[in-house]
Order: C-alpha cells, then sequence, then structure tokens
C-alpha cells in the first residue's frame, strides 16, 4: 500500500466522519444558542432545562437523517474494502 493510498483513505475517513456528525452537532449548537438566549433573557440557570431540548432534537434528528447516515458509512465501507482489498491481495 502506497503512502498516497493511506492519505487518501485517511482523508476520505476525516471527511466522512465531519459529515455524519455535522447535522448532529449543528442542530444542538442551535438549539443550545436559542435555549442560552431564553435562559439569559429570563435569567433561568436550570441546567435539565438545556439538557433535555437537546436530546429532544438529537433524537429528532437521528429519525430524519438516519437513512442518509447509514447510506453515507455503507458507502464509505464499501469504497474502504474496494481499495484495501485488491491492495492485499496484490502483496
Amino acid at each position: 500500500m502506497t503512502p498516497e493510498t493511506v492519505l487518501s483513505i485517511g482523508h476520505n475517513a476525516l471527511l466522512t466522519t465531519v459529515l455524519l456528525a455535522a447535522p448532529l452537532l449543528l442542530s444542538a449548537l442551535i438549539v443550545g444558542l436559542i435555549i442560552g438566549m431564553f435562559q439569559a433573557a429570563t435569567q433561568i440557570n436550570e441546567m435539565t432545562l438545556s439538557f433535555i431540548p437537546k436530546l429532544g432534537v438529537l433524537v429528532l434528528m437521528l429519525f430524519l437523517t438516519g437513512p442518509w447516515l447509514l447510506t453515507t458509512m455503507i458507502e464509505y465501507t464499501q469504497n474502504l474494502i474496494m481499495v484495501v482489498v485488491p491492495e492485499t491481495l496484490n502483496n
């Protein structure tokens, strides 16, 4: 396996990780900012007030983006196997 192949695999792994994590992280960030502004405006400092809505939004986002996340992971794994297996068979 050449260094270029290893770098390509690493690059694709990092890119796939960012693509898979982005919808969940961004939704939690947006909800956290909205709840934080609400808490600052009303001076309510309750820790569970921000936790429960974030959890609900993350579950909702998993239901909405779940098929896309699974398809992306399967495609990445198939591409990885197609790259790695022929390289190991040639050696």
